[in-house]
């Protein structure tokens, strides 16, 4: 090895050890890899948690500044989607001993049956909501895009093919749309993305509700393009001349996606925002059980495709130190950590739901 390569291997490894501290130093980390080098802070607690891809900005800005105020308790949390998160807090055939996590996240939140695979119980807490929208690439389009429930629904059914389609063209009066393929781009994986998505599918097409329901991995009709991730799926619209997907609301707008504006349940077209999407969310009656779905809301403003997203915890946690840790971080969330909510395109909880995942706090205790 000459002097030049040894000089640029010693760099390499200075750059990588200090990936590594920033990571620790930041209280948060995307990378599974990380957390064999992290540790519990002296006298403090680490807190791994791992799922949704859907508010992971939220998240990340949470973990971060909570750590930052309490630098007793790191945080780590894996962005690996809503199916995976699920698996790794339900312990289902754990690969290796950093799967295992203290919180899981999901924007699908868990079925009876699934409850009951923990053997101490299970909490699912609604932390924060947001809106899935369909972001699109046609570079040669000016103005805003409508698309009728009709039309989105055969886009994703496949059938739609084309994008001066009649049925887009009709909301679109006076537009020249291109005799363009429409390309569409969906999660590889298991996703609570493509559960909302599905869910509302679900909930205003019949044939959709025939064939397929709502459902967190999909084998989509026709050809389309998988991406893991709503970042990697956002990624893949923006390289993908005439594509069209469903996305969180913050990843499209932090890469300047296009965005559909679209047709709710009183036939008004409605752009996605954050008052459309709280709009959507005010007259929810979150439940005991804290599992509530909004898949086709009312309201003459209200953005159709919303969702509650949760934090799956266990109700015993195996010593008093974590258990606190837990209890003091989401409570921290769902108090606090609401503010951070609108900058970053998603809808702070409404007050009663928010009391009712504070009041569920309450039944963490460490396992006796």
């Amino acid at each position: 090895m000459n002097g030049n390569s040894s000089f640029l291997g010693i760099r390499i490894t200075l750059l990588a050890a200090l990936v590594v501290l920033l990571g620790v130093a930041c209280g948060c980390s995307s990378q599974a890899d990380n957390k064999a080098v992290l540790a519990a802070p002296p006298g403090g607690v680490l807190l791994q948690g791992a799922g949704a891809t859907f508010p992971s900005p939220l998240y990340k800005e949470w973990f971060t500044a909570y750590h930052a105020d309490h630098p007793k308790t790191l945080i780590t949390y894996d962005v690996v989607g809503s199916g995976e998160g699920i698996r790794r807090f339900l312990g289902e055939n754990l690969k290796k001993e950093d799967e295992r996590v203290d919180f899981g996240a999901s924007d699908a939140a868990l079925r009876d049956d699934q409850l009951v695979e923990v053997p101490k119980g299970a909490l699912m807490l609604p932390v924060t909501a947001g809106s899935v929208v369909l972001a699109y690439n046609l570079p040669d389009f000016e103005g805003e895009l409508k698309l009728s429930r009709r039309a989105y629904a055969g886009i994703f059914l496949g059938e739609i093919k084309y994008w001066n389609d009649p049925l887009i063209a009709k909301s679109n009066p006076g537009v020249k749309l291109p005799r363009l393929t429409i390309a569409r781009v969906v999660r590889q994986e298991g996703s609570g993305t493509t559960y909302a998505f599905t869910r509302h599918l679900d909930a205003i097409n019949e044939e959709w509700r025939a064939r397929y329901g709502p459902a967190i991995l999909v084998n989509w009709p026709g050809d389309a393009m998988r991406a893991t991730g709503n970042e990697g799926v956002a990624g893949r619209i923006k390289q993908s001349v005439g594509s069209i997907g469903y996305v969180n609301f913050d990843f499209a707008r932090k890469i300047g996606l296009k965005v559909a504006t679209l047709e709710n349940k009183e036939g008004n077209y409605i752009r996605p925002s954050v008052s459309a999407g709280t709009t959507a969310l005010a007259g929810a009656q979150m439940p005991e059980n804290l599992r509530v779905f909004v898949p086709d809301p009312p309201g003459a403003d209200a953005y159709p495709i919303v969702t509650f997203t949760w934090i799956l915890l266990y109700k015993n946690y195996p010593d008093s130190a974590k258990a606190t840790a837990v209890r003091d971080l989401f409570h921290w969330c769902l108090t606090d950590g609401q503010k951070y909510s609108a900058d970053l395109g998603y809808m702070p909880l409404p007050p009663n739901v928010a009391q009712k995942a504070l009041s569920a706090l309450d039944g963490i205790t460490p396992q006796k």
